[in-house]
């Protein structure tokens, strides 16, 4: 196992691909706990670079009632 901080957008693509091919890990393997670690390093990279917004009350209201096919518009 040979990871690293996640820092550029290159270490970022190189921890997908190493993610990827230790997808389908047991648990308590040497596979496993990679993917484990992988999966929290991409996740705070992705937390920093990648935010997600919360949406607007009203608009996801509005959404979810279009989603259920009670718009009233």
């Amino acid at each position: 196992m040979n990871i690293k901080p996640i820092k550029t957008e290159q270490d970022y693509q190189d921890a997908i691909k190493m993610l990827e091919a230790v997808f389908d890990a047991a648990p308590n393997t040497a596979e496993g706990d990679e993917l484990e670690v992988l999966g929290v390093l991409i996740d705070n990279f992705e937390k920093i670079h990648f935010p997600i917004s919360l949406p607007d009350p009203i608009e996801a209201i509005k959404f979810r009632m279009e989603q259920l096919g009670n718009s009233s518009q």
